[in-house]
């Protein structure tokens, strides 16, 4: 049950101490960096004696990283480092994240005792649905279930036929995938005729990348017949594996012996209450080639107050519901993706691709849901789809305090994402 048991059960006490000394030894090599020895100048590491003390520092953004790209991030001799992941950079320069030897043998470490807590085990053939290179999901679970002992299949992306004629060829038991690809694959296994329930020996599905509601995790478990255990990462901070579900699934526990987190308002940046939603920032505590110090994820969770009933101590976030830079405004209300996507996840009839909308009108911004009609809804007629997009607009509008106007297409009529999928389309 536990892959690391003195790290997993420690007591929050000591948990506590541990981080503060990690947290010292983190900003001293972080002052090693062009970035941090300006922004950390006049700083002694060995002042940091009280978890108060850390809200003194300095936060550090993504356009930090972009500012100072490719090495003003780089805490150690470049000679130390053996790998480079990146983002796109399709609007300026590209993040680069560097990692040391040790580093990714410590994120292996993170991504094994993840799995492991999910119920992987050395014999079980996970195959790798996510991408390679630059992107770190897939070299990162890969090396994760690799030192569990588990066998990789490193199929990367997309090509389904192919997806499939692996799983069945091999008795994959595990898969590492997007949520928005899971169901792509699950409607192609139909397109051939095949059940993955049946025709498959899955039985672990470890999703992520995407955020995404509980009610289509619930659809993938049933789609796959599998338990599907959600993951969280972001490549800054390595990649997956800063957070995963254990068998509860009921949060996602933080490996809070590896990073400090603090939940913030993302306006104020003040200290939100436990169970409350806030931007998650995130302090490397382990990390030695590229130190992050106070980073801003722009991802949104709250931690989840009380024990875990599977007796692991380290802090369980809630599932990300956005992202602060998500967020879109019409007619001066806030509105997230997941909010929309919980409104149609909930609906038998609507299948699982969808796009928001939003156009400039006379009167202000108009808002369109666009939504696949389910297989089985797909032969309603005009009145009776008629009704059901007046009902979903009810729902949807009781839901964002704005009513949309919603238009239902028939299954496949959306573009399906290679990577990520795209669900706002602001025209304004």
């Amino acid at each position: 049950m536990y892959w690391q048991k003195d790290l997993e059960l420690m007591p929050r006490e000591e948990l506590e101490r541990l981080q503060l000394e990690r947290l010292r030894q983190s900003v001293a090599r972080a002052q090693g960096s062009l970035f941090y020895k300006k922004a950390l100048a006049g700083l002694d590491p060995a002042d940091l004696t009280r978890r108060e003390h850390l809200a003194q520092l300095p936060i550090t953004d993504k356009q930090d990283l972009r500012d100072h790209f490719p090495y003003g991030m780089l805490a150690t001799p470049r000679r130390q480092v053996v790998r480079l992941h990146a983002s796109s950079g399709t609007t300026g320069n590209p993040t680069a994240v560097l990692h040391s030897k040790g580093d990714l043998r410590s994120w292996a470490n993170l991504l094994a005792r993840g799995l492991y807590m999910a119920g992987v085990r050395s014999g079980d053939v996970l195959q790798n649905l996510t991408g390679y290179g630059l992107f770190s999901g897939g070299l990162g679970m890969h090396y994760g279930a690799e030192r569990l002992g588990a066998m990789v299949i490193p199929a990367g992306t997309g090509n389904s036929r192919r997806q499939i004629a692996l799983m069945r060829s091999f008795a994959t038991t595990v898969i590492h995938i997007i949520p928005s690809y899971a169901f792509r694959l699950a409607a192609a296994f139909g397109e051939q005729g095949l059940d993955p329930r049946q025709d498959a020996s899955l039985r672990i599905a470890i999703i992520g990348a995407e955020p995404h509601t509980e009610q289509a995790r619930q659809r993938i478990q049933e789609l796959f017949g599998v338990k599907a255990y959600n993951n969280y990462g972001l490549s800054e901070l390595s990649g997956p594996g800063v957070a995963f579900e254990c068998p509860e699934q009921n949060g996602l526990h933080l490996w809070e012996d590896a990073f400090w987190l603090e939940v913030v308002d993302p306006l104020t940046l003040e200290p939100v209450a436990v169970g409350q939603v806030g931007e998650l920032v995130l302090t490397t505590l382990q990390r030695r080639a590229m130190p992050l110090i106070r980073y801003r994820t722009h991802d949104l969770a709250a931690v989840l107050p009380g024990e875990c009933a599977c007796g692991r101590t380290h802090a369980r976030l809630s599932r990300i519901t956005g992202r602060s830079d998500d967020m879109f405004i019409v007619k001066g209300v806030n509105i997230y993706p997941m909010q929309v996507e919980a409104v149609l996840m909930a609906s038998g009839r609507v299948g699982n691709n969808y796009l928001i909308v939003v156009e400039p009108g006379e009167t202000g911004a108009r808002l369109t849901v666009r939504a696949e009609l389910s297989p089985a809804a797909a032969g309603l007629d005009q009145a009776e789809q008629e009704g059901l997009a007046r009902t979903l607009a009810g729902r949807l509008r009781d839901e964002i305090l704005v009513t949309p106007r919603v238009e239902l297409l028939a299954p496949g009529s959306l573009p399906v994402a290679q990577g990520k999928a795209e669900r706002v389309n602001d025209l304004r």
